[in-house]
């Protein structure tokens, strides 16, 4: 090998990893700039109470996927450690649901804060089976509606959460129901008025 191909070589490797060092740095200052837009609409996130009582479902462990801004399933919240994804454990009590998360912080849904427990193929960009993840969409303190994302292990816990906020489930259901068909009816008064 000669000294003009050893120095093609060596040029194309440091152009190369000058190019990945970019596209990085463009990833890492695209995620930032998303954490500054929501930052106002996420806020702080809720504490864990210090006295929890005795679990009524689970724990149950599982790979903790992020959470997006509702209703979108890709867009991931990118506020503080939320969004990193990370080995959980689940756990409902009768004041609300912990996720338990190795190497980044704990999160705490209220009781009162949930809107909904569901199955769906996805979240935060992460494309699973048919009902592959359990979702909790839920309200932060701010007001804004969040949908947090667990894939278990044991996929037949799902069933025990989702009943058990069943109620709730379908009463968000519904007021989205009805909210679209206020939107459907609005639009169709309009279309006839304009006759």
């Amino acid at each position: 090998m000669g000294v003009s191909s050893w120095l093609f070589n060596t040029l194309v490797a440091l152009g190369s990893f000058a190019v990945w060092v970019i596209l990085v740095s463009l990833v890492i200052r695209g995620w930032r700039n998303r954490g500054r837009r929501q930052a106002a609409s996420v806020g702080d996130m809720p504490t864990v109470p210090a006295d929890l009582g005795e679990p009524l479902r689970g724990p149950h462990t599982g790979l903790y996927l992020g959470s997006t801004m509702a209703p979108s399933w890709q867009d991931r919240v990118a506020v503080g450690d939320i969004g990193d994804r990370a080995n959980a454990t689940i756990t409902g009590y009768a004041s609300g649901i912990l996720i338990e998360r190795s190497g980044a912080s704990s999160i705490w849904i209220a009781d009162d804060a949930i809107a909904a427990v569901r199955t769906e193929r996805g979240i935060a960009g992460k494309a699973m089976t048919k009902d592959g993840v359990l979702v909790i969409r839920w309200t932060l303190p701010t007001g804004t509606q969040i949908d947090s994302g667990l894939r278990a292990d044991d996929k037949s816990s799902y069933p025990e959460w989702t009943s058990a906020y069943s109620e709730v489930t379908e009463k968000a259901f519904r007021d989205l129901e009805r909210a679209d068909e206020h939107t459907t009816g609005t639009g169709e008064t309009d279309e006839k008025d304009e006759k």
